[in-house]
This record gives C-alpha cells, structure tokens and sequence, in this order.
C-alpha cells in the first residue's frame, strides 16, 4: 500500500482557526426538524448538520455516504467501490445504532439492522439531516449515535420548471438524472427520475495467505429511481402533502472464500421504498396536529454463479399522532404516539416473521431569557421483549448575544434484529430469542459561537453502551450481550472566509474504547481515533473553485487489534471547479483522490484510485 501523507503533519501543520464543519455553519439560520420533530423550535442544543441542495451540487458528490463523510464525528466504511454494502458511523458507534428516515419514514432491513445509504440517490435529495447522539427519547430504537433524515425533492416556484443533468467519467461511469418542479396556487410538487451505471473496481484485494478469495474482476454497480412528491394548503389551514421514493439497484461483489468454495460472479439485485402520506391541522389557535403514514421497504435477492441463492426482504408500515402546544414563541409540549410494523421474507426458515411496536414519547421545549431546555421521555412497547423506558435532558445558556453553552444527557437503545433473534439454526450459525435490548448512556457538553468572522463550536461526549450484541462461540456461532464499550470525544468546528475563501473544516478526536473482557481497553473495530475535513470553495466570476481534504488515522480490522488487522491512516484530496454559462446552465469537473492514495476501511476491500468526473446540470429560472 502506497504511504499516504502524514497524519500528525496534516493535522498539526494547519491553524486552528480553520477546524470548521460545513454543515454546522447552516445552522444558526435554519431549523433542523430532526433534533426535535418540530417545525417550530424554541431553543437549539443538538449538535447537529444540514446539508441542502446547493451544498450537494457543489460537492459534486456521488454518494450519500461520501456526504456524511464530511461531517463531525461521522466515519464511513465499505466492501469496495460504488454501491457496495457501507456502513455510516456516527461518534463510534456502529452503523446500526444509527436511525435512518427519508421524509419521516424508518428505513433499513430488520434482518441486518443497517440502512443500505448507498443506494439513495444523491439527485432524488433535497437536504439532509444529521444529529449527532443519542435521541430515544424521540424516535425509539436505534437511535444510539444518532439520526439521519433524508428529505426527497420538492417544488416551490411558481409554474413548472424542468431540470436535468447529465454525466460521465472514469471507469464508464455515467449518469443522467431529470425532472420537473414548481407549485401552482396553493399547491407544489417535484417529478423526478435518475439513473447511474459504472463498471467499478475490483472489490476484493489479492492476499497471499488467501489466494484462492482473489477474484481479479471489476464489480460494477446500476441503479434507477424515481421520486415523486406533492402538497397542498387549503384555504382553512389543513396541509397534506406525500412522497414516494423507488430505488432499484444491480451491485456485483466478491464474496469468494479463502478455499474458493463459495463460487464466483456473485451479484444482488435490490430495491428500496419509501413513502410518507402526512396531514397537518390547526384545532384550535396554539394546538398543531401531524398525522402521518408511511411504508417502506428494503429487498435483496443474492446470486452466485448464476444461481439465486438467498433472499432477505424487510416489508416495514407505520403510523404517527403528533400533537404540539405551543405557549406563545417560547414553549411548546409535544405528545406523540408512533406504530410500527415489520415484516420479513427470506428463503431461510425464520420461527416468526413480523413484529409490531408502539411508542408513546413527550417532549417540553422552553426558552427563558438565556436559558433554554429540552426534555423528552418515551416508552417503547415491543411484541418481543416487552417495554423499554428512554429520556434525554438538554440545557442550554446564553453567554452572550455571540457565545451560548450547552449540556446533554440522554438514554437510548437499539432491539435486537430479526437475525439476532430467529437466524435459522445451522451447523455454523443461530439466532438467539433470549437476546436483549443494546442500552446506552451519553453525556455532551458544547460550547459554540457566531460572529462576524463566522461560526464555531466544540462538543464533548462520553457514550456508554452495554449488552451489545456480539455473534460469537462457534458450531454454532450465536448472538450474546457480551460487550460493554465506553466512546469518548470532542468535535471541533469553524466556518469563515479568508482571502476571499470560503473555508469549512471540522475535526474529530475520539477515544472508541472496547471494555469487554476479552478485549478490554483495545480500539472498537474500524473506527479511527482522529479524523480531519477541510473544504476551501472560491467563486471568480462565473468560474467556481473548490478543494476538499479528507484524513483519517489508523484503524484495526480485529476487535483484539492485532498487528495483522492494522489499516494505516491515509489523507485524500479531491478538486472540483464548474462553469456557470448563464444561470440556467453548468458544467462541472471533479478530480477525486488526486494523488492516488491506496488504502482500506476494511481490510481486503479496496477503495478507489484517482478518477474525473465531467457534469452538465440545467436548472430552468
């Protein structure tokens, strides 16, 4: 593996006043519905992001995880190039201790636990939404590290408005995407299809202690979605307003063992839904009433040699009855129900196949003065394992008009997966139903600041996590709470302009400590104890300008952090610049990985090479 540039010098060698989170700086000015499920917020104490519309042009990015990947205390691994399996950290937990939403729906499998993030297309994006710890207290299971909402595309100018892009770029990697926009009287909508293809890289690195799980080839990626979504506000103050959001994807991979047993030309076609009907009322002057109904789902069919050989399908319906009360501008009660259920079809024999949960939350926000508070209780009823309690508690003081402090405190947990509970029993593997809730405990403490310069904040945290859910023994290897973790960390922030230069940096320092006995005081698998972003972004005229960094530190493929699982850190540099013709049309370019820079975020996978991307984008005035 080639060196990549040096970790320390990286992080050392810049000033401290450029250590920025891009999405933090939108903050101050626009409300981030996720932190509260509110549309009116009377205090803000969430470390949270907002990346918009505007923001995912100007990256110039491919991928919801290469978004996230810029963020604080957010990390990203992958079993190869584009479209392969990938996991979102958010402060070291792992991927399934982080809720997913697109408008208000839970997505995910309830077999694995995670949210396939690569497979929502970045052109179907509106904005996203990203809040950092825990936020039981709201949404139930599996908001351990945080939240992530994806908002689909919707009008808002008057009459219809067309837009469409078209790329292409390394590795006959092209894309096209396109749609139209606009409202009409009290009315909005947004129609829009996209589609991508590339051939990828080869997935799996060649070993010499494992020759035989070699497969020199490249594994491509497919995808085609459309999205739809619509509103209106009648004259008497109801909204109503919809969404549908279709995925289908074609990925292929390697999944060859080290005896070569497993066969070759392994692919999954997949496919992912969501969609969201919501109701909004006024009853009386200060009470708010959102009724919402949503479906989503989550397929997977595997084939190997052309054969099909296994099927994981998560069929997932939910309903919502929010009421908020607001008292004046400064408080408002929230008082909730949520209902879900999921449903499972698999080739393999599960001994159940659906479950339902219902959860019933409140939530005060209240600003006085300089003081500011959110509390929030909930209590989750499984048909499983039964009720779980959650709360979360949040404090905030103005120093000034500039400077306000924050504090945190909250409980959250993740339920046991389908998988975890009913695997079908196997000579390797099984399921365990006596299997219980991962739970957690998290403090945070900020500190943040606007100014004329620009913005910044610092947090700190400590998250406890006991009873995770380790898969372990062997003949067969099942389930246990065996596990205890104990994730410290600070996230440091700045937005400014120097030189005319827009810059947005963030970084992350982070103690990911695994306290099982067996593995007490070693890093927690693949999580980096430092990571650095640094986006620059200059416009001259009609030409913009723009640079990104990204750096990490080591990491360790092997919870016992053996020397042989050791991943190096490494430090990528991606270039970007567009040409606005007119205020309709652009061309953009981007370089990603500059200098080439091999490396891993899970051992064997590898991750691609230097690659240039040519865009043209129309957005109709």
């Amino acid at each position: 593996m080639r060196n990549s540039l040096p970790l320390a010098a990286v992080l050392l060698g810049l000033p401290s006043c450029v250590l920025a989170d891009h999405g933090d700086a939108l903050l101050l000015g626009q409300q981030v519905i996720t932190a509260s499920r509110t549309g009116h917020s009377p205090v803000s104490i969430a470390s949270s992001s907002l990346i918009t519309r505007d923001e995912i042009e100007r990256q110039q990015a491919g991928s919801v995880p290469e978004l996230l990947q810029r963020l604080a205390g957010v990390s990203v691994t992958s079993n190869g190039g584009r479209g392969k399996s990938t996991s979102v950290s958010i402060r070291g937990t792992s991927d399934k201790h982080v809720l997913v939403l697109i408008d208000g729906v839970r997505v995910g499998s309830a077999t694995s636990g995670s949210a396939a993030l690569q497979s929502i297309p970045v052109e179907q994006i509106e904005r996203i939404e990203i809040v950092r710890g825990p936020r039981s207290s709201l949404y139930g299971s599996e908001a351990m590290g945080g939240v992530i909402q994806i908002f689909t595309r919707r009008g808002g100018a008057e009459g219809f408005k067309p837009y469409f892009s078209v790329g292409a770029g390394s590795r006959s990697s092209y894309s096209g995407s396109a749609g139209v926009a606009g409202s009409h009287g009290n009315g909005w909508f947004n129609l829009g299809v996209a589609s991508e293809s590339t051939d990828g890289i080869n997935a799996r690195a060649y070993r010499s202690t494992a020759p035989n799980a070699y497969e020199p080839d490249a594994d491509g990626y497919r995808e085609l979605s459309a999205q739809l979504r619509a509103g209106y506000r009648f004259d008497n103050g109801l909204e109503l307003d919809g969404s549908w959001l279709q995925s289908e994807n074609h990925s292929d991979f390697d999944s060859r063992s080290s005896s070569g047993a497993t066969g070759r030309n392994a692919y999954s076609d997949g496919s992912l839904q969501a969609i969201s009907g919501r109701a909004r009322f006024s009853p009386l002057a200060f009470w708010d009433v959102t009724l919402q109904a949503g479906h989503s789902e989550d397929l997977g069919d595997n084939f190997q040699d052309g054969r099909f050989y296994s099927r994981f399908d998560t069929r997932r319906d939910s309903a919502t009855w929010q009421n908020d009360f607001n008292f004046g501008e400064a408080q408002v009660l929230s008082l909730g129900m949520d209902y879900q259920t999921d449903r499972i079809d698999s080739d393999g024999d599960y001994a159940e196949n659906s479950r339902y949960n219902k959860g019933y939350f409140v939530q005060y926000q209240a600003a006085f003065g300089r003081h500011g508070v959110q509390a929030g209780l909930r209590r989750d009823k499984d048909e499983f394992f039964g009720s779980h309690d959650t709360g979360s508690l949040g404090y905030s003081f103005d120093l000034s008009d500039a400077l306000t402090l924050t504090a945190a405190y909250g409980t959250a947990y993740r339920a046991p997966t389908f998988n975890d509970l009913y695997y079908p029993a196997n000579s390797s593997t099984a399921g365990n139903p006596d299997v219980k809730p991962e739970e957690s405990e998290s403090y945070e403490i900020g500190i943040r600041g606007s100014h004329g310069w620009g913005e910044w904040s610092v947090n700190a945290y400590e998250n406890q996590i006991e009873d995770l859910i380790v898969w372990a023994g062997s003949s067969p290897m099942r389930p246990e709470n065996v596990d205890v973790a104990r994730i410290r960390g600070i996230e440091t922030s700045v937005a400014t302009v120097l030189a005319g230069w827009d810059v947005n940096a963030n970084l992350t320092f982070m103690d990911p400590q695994d306290r099982s006995k067996a593995n007490h005081g070693h890093l927690l698998q693949r999580r980096a104890k430092r990571q650095f972003n640094l986006d620059l972004d200059r416009q001259f005229g009609a030409v913009g300008l723009g640079a990104s960094l990204y750096a990490a530190s080591e990491r360790f493929d092997k919870a016992s952090n053996a020397e042989d699982s050791r991943m190096p850190g490494y430090a990528l540099v991606d270039l970007r610049s567009e040409y606005r013709f007119d205020e309709a049309w652009r061309l953009q370019v981007k370089l990603s990985n500059l200098f080439d820079r091999d490396y891993e975020t899970i051992q064997t996978y590898e991750q691609p090479g230097r690659a240039v991307y040519f865009t043209v984008r129309y957005q109709a005035l």
